[in-house]
């Protein structure tokens, strides 16, 4: 698999590992994408669910269903299900896209920062050294890659954000963080689309809802699109929630 730049190996018995890159960067990532996209257009028998990451696409499938399938070729018969799989998945990765000539959709997040929405916006700028009003300046300033959708139903997994803002996680987590909540933590951004107790750093709140469950998909980001946060004030913040309902 060297010519295309992947790895492959087994998690346990039913689920295989595509490693397609070491580090969290871009052009990793439309690897990533790309390959899921393949497989989920060119599923072979057996294929459950294809999960990506950062750098690696994970696939589950059914073993009795890989091996049944393959029974009546020859030349399948004294090979595993693991390598029946790496040798469908060999096949689809020749027929992915590398994702050069996608667009991705922007999708604009506004952000009322600071206040009881945003109560740690005020230590993101002390550790930083400049004032609240420069670490909002520099949030909205960016433009965030969301690599994935992960940890709760909805959260994105965001890359870009400068390292001028960058504030280590808190010490001792909160129990429960609001819906919307956007934080930071270390590198990274991000957005809590649901109630959930976490350690990131608290600067503002979105009235936009993230997990709507009974969309499909349910996630309103996905991988591949770029974020761009927007301040806005209390009432535009009450204005939005209202036209929402």
């Amino acid at each position: 698999m060297g010519e295309l730049g992947i790895t492959m190996s087994p998690l346990g018995e039913s689920a295989i590992r595509i490693e397609l890159g070491t580090g969290i960067d871009p052009r990793t990532h439309r690897k990533v994408k790309a390959l899921r996209e393949a497989l989920e257009q060119h599923a072979f028998p057996g294929m459950i669910e294809c999960i990506p990451a950062f750098t690696s696409v994970t696939v589950l499938y059914d073993p009795l269903q890989v091996r049944a399938v393959s029974m009546g070729r020859p030349d399948c018969k004294a090979r595993t299900s693991y390598e029946l799989v790496c040798a469908a998945v060999q096949q689809i990765a020749f027929r992915m896209d590398d994702g050069t000539d996608h667009q991705p959709r922007v999708v604009e997040i506004p952000v009322c920062y600071g206040g009881e929405f945003g109560p740690d916006l005020h230590v993101v700028a002390g550790h930083n050294q400049m004032t609240a009003e420069e670490v909002i300046d520099i949030h909205t300033g960016g433009e965030y890659l969301v690599y994935m959708i992960g940890f709760a139903p909805g959260f994105p997994y965001l890359g870009g954000m400068s390292e001028r803002i960058a504030t280590p996680r808190r010490a001792a987590p909160r129990t429960s963080i609001p819906e919307g909540t956007v934080g930071i933590a270390g590198m990274q951004t991000g957005v809590y689309p649901i109630s959930t107790p976490g350690g990131w750093q608290l600067i503002g709140r979105t009235p936009l809802q993230l997990f709507r469950p009974h969309d499909n998909p349910p996630s309103l980001l996905q991988s591949g699109d770029i974020v761009k946060f927007r301040s806005i004030s209390l009432e535009e913040f009450e204005q939005y929630r209202e036209d929402s309902q």
